[in-house]
């Protein structure tokens, strides 16, 4: 087998639909790049929707996961633990070490860690460790979602201008059906994408917290169209 020596993203979401929402406008542009993008899941969803059981709820989120990963495009990846049951513990430490040792990122994008959910918290720490144990290899840099409601004291370092594959994030998002996330989606997480253009000066963006000792990444330099504040 030929080995793939193209850049690596992988983007750490708390739950199916965080990663597309925060940033499958930079997911969508690193595989246009040429990157190698990988969406992580850190539970299935479980407790996302009323009325079913676990398991059915974590099968309904799993395929629409996998969809909106076939629109980015990007491979899904999910690390096992539970929607609403999250736990920071050598266990869990060590299953999202492994799975960076594994994959060998060369950036990594995840949950700000100041946030009112708990799963968000805890995804942020497991990750924070990871990158620290591996020496601080990879770029490391933190995504919002629905500032002000559940991101909390959120101060951008970067930016990234998705208006041109606007269209493509948005579908990716829409098939989380479950979430209702096409009826949502205007008063929650658009209004963040044309806010955050605002500050930077474009119609549109994604917004990032680059960690304060995590090298710079060319993703956002060279590849990506990047507005530094």
């Amino acid at each position: 087998m030929v080995a793939d020596h193209r850049q690596k993203l992988i983007v750490v979401g708390a739950h199916p639909d965080d990663p597309e929402t925060a940033c499958g406008g930079t997911m969508a542009l690193a595989a246009q790049a040429g990157c190698q993008v990988v969406s992580a899941y850190l539970t299935r969803g479980e407790a996302g929707i009323s009325g079913v059981t676990h398991e059915e709820a974590a099968a309904i989120r799993t395929r629409e996961a996998l969809a909106a990963c076939q629109i980015l495009p990007a491979r899904a990846e999910f690390l096992d633990q539970i929607d609403g049951a999250c736990e920071i513990t050598p266990i869990g430490y060590a299953a999202v070490l492994t799975f960076m040792e594994r994959e060998q990122p060369d950036l990594v994008l995840t949950h700000w860690p100041v946030d009112t959910h708990r799963d968000h918290r805890i995804c942020s720490h497991l990750v924070y460790d990871a990158w620290l144990c591996m020496g601080r290899v990879f770029a490391l840099y933190y995504f919002e979602v629905m500032s002000g409601i559940q991101t909390q004291n959120f101060a951008p370092t970067d930016y990234v201008d998705i208006g041109s594959v606007l269209a493509r994030k948005h579908e990716a998002c829409s098939v989380h059906a479950s979430q209702h996330i096409a009826a949502t989606y205007a008063e929650d997480h658009g209004k963040m994408e044309v806010f955050r253009g605002l500050e930077c000066g474009c119609a549109y963006a994604e917004a990032y917290v680059r960690q304060m000792q995590s090298r710079h990444h060319p993703l956002f330099t060279e590849s990506i169209a990047h507005l530094e504040r």
